[in-house]
């Protein structure tokens, strides 16, 4: 009865449900971006889904990660968001990961998981989510956040492009929500995105945002979808970054 609503679609029925069970989902960070994704990802019966934040619950958090409330600051993101979701889906397995993804853990950590969804607000995580994905041979959902507006895509996802072919080289530019700010149904809304990216890939259904960014203004309510061309050279010289170190 608790899948009832979504199984009786035909695009996912009792054997889409059963791969929605067997499937293993990363999140790297359960923040702005990783809340709403990871709830709704377990309400939807993902089989495993891992929490991965080596951050705790601020008061500056609350007012865009609602999975969180005051009773939660100081304590652990990765341990209160297992708490809460488990609270939500008791039939499913979740993994809280209390430390941040480096070099010497992204790949043998991605190995475990169908897919990643990055929930990250920095460039250097992102790169290393790309290029460790691609050696584990994983896709990943990527997601942006600045002030208003957010961006989604869907990287190393069946030989398409990476990240690297959208973006070659690393800025050093801030664009963090606490450098930027930004208002807290944003990265909520672009969260959620994520996690239909990720149901669409699981359930083999739909049109998945490979080789495409999506951009979205949600205080003017304009949107704009760009065409990646995939670039080899780039997928091989970040290959080569994270295996030199």
């Amino acid at each position: 009865m608790r899948y009832d609503r979504q199984i009786k679609l035909n695009e996912v029925g009792v054997s889409g449900q059963e791969k929605l069970r067997n499937a293993r989902a990363l999140i790297v960070g359960v923040g702005g971006l990783g809340c709403p994704a990871a709830q709704y990802l377990a309400g939807a019966g993902i089989g495993r889904i891992g929490l991965m934040d080596h951050d705790k619950v601020s008061i500056t958090n609350l007012h865009r990660q609602i999975l969180y409330d005051e009773n939660d600051i100081g304590n652990s993101k990765a341990l209160v968001a297992k708490e809460k979701l488990q609270r939500l889906n008791g039939e499913i397995e979740l993994v809280a990961i209390e430390e941040a993804l480096t070099i010497d853990n992204a790949e043998k950590l991605f190995l475990q998981y169908d897919l990643i969804l990055d929930g990250t607000d920095n460039f250097e995580t992102k790169y290393l989510i790309n290029d460790a994905c691609i050696l584990a041979g994983k896709p990943w959902i990527y997601a942006s956040i600045y002030k208003n507006e957010g961006q989604l895509s869907v990287f190393n996802y069946e030989n398409g492009p990476s990240y690297r072919c959208l973006f070659p080289k690393t800025t050093q530019q801030n664009i963090s929500c606490e450098a930027t700010g930004v208002l807290g149904v944003v990265p909520g809304i672009i969260g959620m995105l994520q996690a239909m990216e990720a149901l669409k890939i699981i359930l083999g259904i739909g049109d998945v945002f490979s080789g495409k960014l999506k951009l979205s203004n949600l205080l003017s309510g304009s949107e704009q979808i760009l065409k990646l061309q995939k670039k080899q050279e780039e997928i091989e010289g970040g290959i080569e970054t994270i295996i030199d170190g």
